[in-house]
């Protein structure tokens, strides 16, 4: 399982995405351009303490991001407004990458159509939108309850050896980067 943002605007949202993807223990990928100077200082500022604990992927653009070697795994299953098929009655699968657009435009007709496919968080008639860490929170949760893949580690004294674990420079993620992303 996997988060993708495309062209995200709001460094705060990259940020909490950040965090949700290393506390539930998925890669996020983040497909750029970014509204906003997307830098390692950039990166380790919106994230506080969690850049080390999370696998981070950045893409220079979104053909870099369908041209990489992950993208061969499983679905590219879209969250947008524009759906009809509400996130609860998808079936979601262990290589599925969740992917949600940019907060102020959603993604491009060439992204729908790349999706193998389209949900929609259901929303109270009259209102536009979810934030979009909120949004993905929601869809990650029942993805990971679908495919029995969250974190296992349920007992608060294991995630205390754990935690002292990952200080110690024990397992944690790494940052990976497109080369492309630096130019």
């Amino acid at each position: 399982m996997r988060l993708a943002l495309f062209q995200p605007d709001i460094p705060q949202n990259l940020g909490a995405a950040i965090r949700l993807s290393a506390c539930l223990g998925i890669f996020l990928d983040v497909i750029e351009p970014c509204a906003f100077p997307l830098s390692d200082r950039a990166l380790r500022r919106a994230a506080l303490d969690y850049t080390d604990k999370a696998g981070i992927v950045r893409h220079a653009a979104w053909e870099r991001f369908l041209e990489a070697p992950e993208r061969g795994e499983g679905r590219l299953v879209l969250f947008t407004t524009l759906a009809a098929l509400p996130y609860t009655e998808f079936r979601f699968q262990a290589g599925d990458t969740l992917l949600f657009g940019r907060e102020s435009a959603g993604v491009p007709e060439e992204v729908h159509a790349a999706a193998q496919a389209r949900l929609v968080i259901p929303l109270q008639p009259g209102l536009r939108s979810l934030n979009i860490v909120t949004a993905a929170a929601m869809a990650l949760g029942e993805a990971l309850r679908q495919t029995d893949a969250f974190p296992k580690s349920a007992d608060p004294r294991d995630r205390e050896a754990e935690a002292r674990s990952s200080q110690s420079g024990g397992p944690g993620f790494l940052t990976a980067r497109d080369p492309a992303s630096d130019r």
